[in-house]
């Protein structure tokens, strides 16, 4: 199958990677001309525009793989150049509540309109991707060999309509940052505690097996203390990405308490002005370890 994808950033370069390692067909358009070389080098096409990207595809496929705060207007600007029939597909962390919006306005021009909730980070080129799939049941039907090459084995499921996906990948990031946080607070009571001379990574390492706490998560947290015990040159500040925040606005509209994750979100804000310690830092480098994120912002 042949698609367009726009957005060549950690993820969408190691996406295209995939899809044409995977035997896929792929043009592809981005802000910048250095990723585009790059995934020309593995065998993609490129376009120089929507007008182009559009030229080159029959049917007209568009994976959009955008940060939260520029997909609106990438979306707005090439809704009107679409073909009635085809599909945009959404795999950025966008809220699930415009993704809907985007859905109706997709739709009353003709155009189907899916929405994929994306987990994997950096490791997904290789390992593949867990894939949350939202929209019309036909539309997604059309690009599953797509998803196919993309996802890890069992690694894509389809919900329901608009906005599911991004719904569901909502609440795995809010899920994500709980997690983070309680390997993070347990690091830092094993580092503080009264044994002085622990071997972090030892312990991270023996709780990978047979563990009721073992993880992929966990593993690159070992990972990380094997490489720097000490967190050397890390300053702890934590970015959000939005997500967590999402699902705390919709948990408070739905009248559910989320403390573990709310106190999780709260200790990323309080990083941020300069409340920091060993377990932020050690948040700091997990961002890093699966999604590329800057450890130092």
């Amino acid at each position: 199958m042949k698609i367009g994808f726009y957005g060549l950033g950690r993820m969408g370069g190691n996406m295209v990677a995939r899809l044409l390692e995977n035997g896929q067909q792929v043009v592809v358009m981005n802000r910048s001309p250095e990723p585009v070389a790059e995934a020309v080098k593995l065998g993609a096409e490129s376009a120089a525009n929507f007008k182009e990207l559009i030229s080159k595809l029959d049917p007209v496929i568009i994976w959009l793989m955008l940060p939260a705060e520029v997909i609106d207007q990438q979306f707005k600007e090439l809704l009107p150049q679409l073909p009635q029939g085809a599909i945009v597909i959404d795999g950025g962390n966008s809220d699930f509540r415009h993704s809907r919006q985007r859905a109706a306005e997709a739709s009353a021009k003709g155009v189907h309109f899916i929405d994929v909730g994306t987990s994997g980070g950096i490791l997904g080129r290789d390992a593949g991707y867990c894939l949350m799939v939202g929209g019309e049941t036909e539309a997604v039907s059309m690009i599953s060999p797509i998803l196919k090459a993309l996802a890890a084995p069992y690694g894509w499921r389809h919900f329901e309509t608009a906005g599911s996906g991004h719904y569901v990948k909502m609440v795995h990031n809010a899920i994500e940052y709980g997690m983070m946080e309680s390997y993070a607070e347990g690091y830092r009571i094993l580092k503080e505690g009264p044994y002085k001379n622990i071997d972090l990574a030892a312990a991270g390492e023996v709780w990978q097996h047979g563990s009721i706490i073992e993880s992929k998560l966990n593993e690159l947290t070992a990972e990380a203390l094997r490489e720097n015990p000490t967190l050397e040159g890390i300053d702890g500040v934590v970015a959000e990405s939005g997500e967590a925040r999402w699902t705390l606005e919709m948990a408070r509209e739905l009248g559910i308490p989320l403390p573990a994750i709310q106190a999780a979100f709260d200790v990323r804000l309080s990083s941020q002005t300069g409340q920091t310690n060993f377990a932020t830092k050690l948040l700091a480098i997990m961002r890093n370890k699966f999604g590329g994120h800057q450890i130092n912002p």
